[in-house]
């Protein structure tokens, strides 16, 4: 139980009114547990059983989530053969057979390497047209990949929470960055504006409070400066997360 506060499900405080609300969610652990000698099947058929789904029901619904997540060819293989992505789509397919409307996912994609991490952020991309799926994370490339709403904690508090679009506008940098052909040109456009900064080979960083995109684009046009990028500096997760830290 709860020391204080409540937990909203829509719309209804769901502390202390049990198994009703329990069945709407589905939750996968940063640490799934599993049997090891089970295969992936009759595990499935006994979380169902624990979610208490009839048995047809159940059976039906696991083969249906073992083909979801890639595993059907795996059905009657033993768990402890799985790579840590087959088990975290394990995860997945158990917490989905009650067709939950929310599934809680921990960490999901922290201990995979690169393949597994793109097989469950695939499957979670997919699933959210079904259910709202909320998952906690510390792999800010995975948020701005699959996310619509973000929310950043700082010591158990909301610092900044919203659609992701909106924050990053909200955040937008005043920053531009270009990219020119060769050092010659850069080596041109620094002297004419002596705010820019290099960041990279041919690559200059300039601020909109220090010249104007335009200003900047008619002097390159004018001295037919091979330009191959200019673009605004788009901010990261990392730094609008660093940004409320540091408030």
């Amino acid at each position: 139980n709860p020391t204080s506060g409540k937990i909203l499900l829509n719309g209804k405080n769901i502390v202390g009114l049990g198994e009703r609300y329990r069945n709407l969610l589905g939750y996968l652990p940063q640490h799934f547990g599993y049997y090891p000698d089970f295969s992936s099947f009759d595990f499935l058929l006994y979380v169902s059983a624990l979610k208490g789904l009839d048995e047809k029901a159940a059976r039906k619904k696991s083969k249906e989530l073992l083909e979801a997540v890639d595993l059907s060819k795996e059905s009657k293989h033993k768990i402890k053969t799985f790579s840590g992505g087959m088990k975290q789509r394990l995860g997945i397919a158990q917490a989905l057979l009650n067709r939950p409307k929310l599934l809680i996912c921990d960490e999901p994609t922290s201990a995979l390497d690169p393949v597994g991490r793109k097989e469950i952020l695939d499957i979670l991309l997919a699933i959210r047209e079904q259910t709202t799926v909320l998952f906690s994370t510390h792999i800010l490339s995975d948020v701005e990949r699959i996310c619509t709403d973000v929310a950043f904690l700082n010591n158990g508090v909301v610092g900044v929470q919203g659609k992701l679009s909106d924050i990053k506008t909200r955040y937008r940098s005043e920053e531009y960055q270009l990219e020119t052909g060769n050092d010659t040109d850069m080596l041109i456009l620094q002297q004419t504006f002596p705010n820019m900064q290099q960041i990279g080979r041919n690559q200059l960083v300039f601020c909109e409070g220090d010249y104007t995109v335009f200003d900047i684009l008619r002097f390159i046009a004018g001295k037919h400066i091979a330009l191959l990028k200019l673009e605004r500096a788009e901010p990261t997760l990392e730094s609008l997360f660093m940004e409320v830290v540091e408030k």
